[in-house]
């Protein structure tokens, strides 16, 4: 995006027969210049997230890393919801989401999120919605203290529809970690029986799980412009699923620091069951009570009007929970009070305990989401 029309896609001449065959150099030249305050406004020490150029520039010594650190790369995509953000026609929030869904995957490893780069893909480019979800990549990026230092813009008419303002977004960010003093996420080595497993509550449905999600309100005859049945406001059925993914990179990141945590999973695709034991040894198993926490009411609704049984639903969603955390029993204290000073709803879920089979993760009373 910063390099807008750096696709072959991208460009040719101004009008002419370009423009009949269906891209648009013009609307490409007035997006570059509607997105540029947005894109400006992510620049962090190390980069000055200035747009025009062939690359992204990220400078280490410039934002504090006086020795090489390692860098850690990661790459999402937000998925089917942006099918809702269509109907909606609300673009900003899937922008966010897009961020959220790779910078929290470099925070569990312990990385700063340090730049972020997007790539906008369609048939036909409509400015009005191009501008509005770059907006939401920026707010996401102010959010997590990411540069967003390059991106992509391809109009791509015969791929893509060239009707409805149809686009599919994908993104990608680097995290840094300095090498000196600190032990990369997780931890293996140092987890043992009795490590406490702690949770973070997440803002509702997150960006999985959403082919799901559109099949349930379809066929629960609702229309993603009614009233959202779950809410207690006036609040409709898109408005409310376009709710973004919470990012927790700044409330982690001082815990991070302190060595407070000794693992974390964020929970996405795969939820509990899945993504809890890729943070964990072979010879250790999550012990997880769900009755722990509240489930948001949008993910009761999904699973009481889905009829989903509740093996699916841990595996599909992530049941309330957007990162659970591996800490030592002697930090338990002091983590949940810095996480809660930052404004995190947290809670202790279960513990670490000798692995007995295949399983990583075992929920227990789990009618307690009947």
């Amino acid at each position: 995006m910063e390099d807008q029309l750096s696709s072959n896609e991208a460009v040719g001449s101004s009008g002419g027969a370009y423009e009949e065959a269906g891209v648009s150099i013009q609307s490409g030249n007035e997006l570059v210049n509607r997105i540029k305050p947005h894109v400006a406004s992510t620049a962090r020490p190390g980069a000055s997230a200035t747009i025009g150029g062939f690359g992204g520039l990220f400078n280490l010594a410039g934002a504090g890393y006086t020795s090489s650190p390692s860098l850690i790369g990661a790459i999402d995509g937000v998925g089917t919801k942006l099918m809702i953000a269509h109907a909606m026609n609300q673009h900003d929030t899937v922008g966010i989401d897009l961020v959220a869904m790779n910078v929290n995957d470099l925070i569990v490893q312990g990385a700063e999120p340090i730049f972020f780069l997007d790539c906008f893909s369609c048939g036909k480019l409509d400015v009005d919605v191009a501008e509005s979800f770059v907006k939401g990549v920026s707010a996401g990026c102010r959010e997590a203290g990411c540069a967003l230092i390059g991106g992509e813009t391809a109009e791509m008419p015969g791929l893509f529809s060239s009707k409805g303002g149809i686009y599919d977004a994908v993104g990608a960010a680097v995290g840094a970690v300095a090498q000196a003093g600190r032990t990369l996420l997780p931890d293996k080595e140092s987890m043992e029986c009795g490590d406490m497993l702690v949770g973070l509550g997440s803002s509702g449905c997150h960006s999985n799980g959403f082919t799901l999600i559109r099949n349930i309100v379809e066929k629960a005859g609702l229309s993603y412009h009614d009233r959202a049945p779950w809410e207690d406001t006036d609040k409709k059925v898109g408005e409310s699923l376009l709710t973004p993914t919470k990012i927790y990179v700044r409330s982690l990141m001082g815990v991070v620091a302190q060595n407070l945590v000794k693992g974390m999973a964020h929970i996405t695709g795969g939820g509990l069951t899945e993504n809890i034991p890729r943070m964990l040894p072979k010879n250790l198993a999550a012990d997880v009570d769900v009755s722990t926490w509240e489930v948001p009411a949008v993910l009761q609704w999904l699973k009481s009007t889905g009829k989903l049984p509740h093996e699916e639903f841990a595996r599909v969603f992530n049941t309330g929970l957007g990162m659970v955390l591996v800490v030592g029993k002697d930090n338990v204290v002091q983590l949940i009070r810095e996480l809660e000073a930052a404004g995190e709803t947290v809670r202790t879920v279960g513990k670490l305990v000798e692995r007995t089979g295949e399983e990583g993760c075992v929920l227990r009373n789990m009618n307690y989401w009947s």
